[in-house]
């Protein structure tokens, strides 16, 4: 799935030590069921609100 610059970048931030692995799928997993076609920056702070 596409990303944004500024999803990617904001994905980027998060320390490889606290971003659990599967992360990026878990928000793909998530902008497919919101019927998304990339993910923005809105797609990942919702997804981010989700799961935390």
């Amino acid at each position: 799935m596409e990303w944004t610059d500024e999803a990617s970048t904001r994905l980027k931030e998060i320390s490889s030590f606290v971003r659990p692995t599967g992360c990026k799928k878990i928000i793909e997993k998530f902008a497919q069921e919101a019927g998304a076609a990339k993910i923005t920056i809105e797609i990942y702070g919702q997804a981010k609100q989700k799961f935390g």
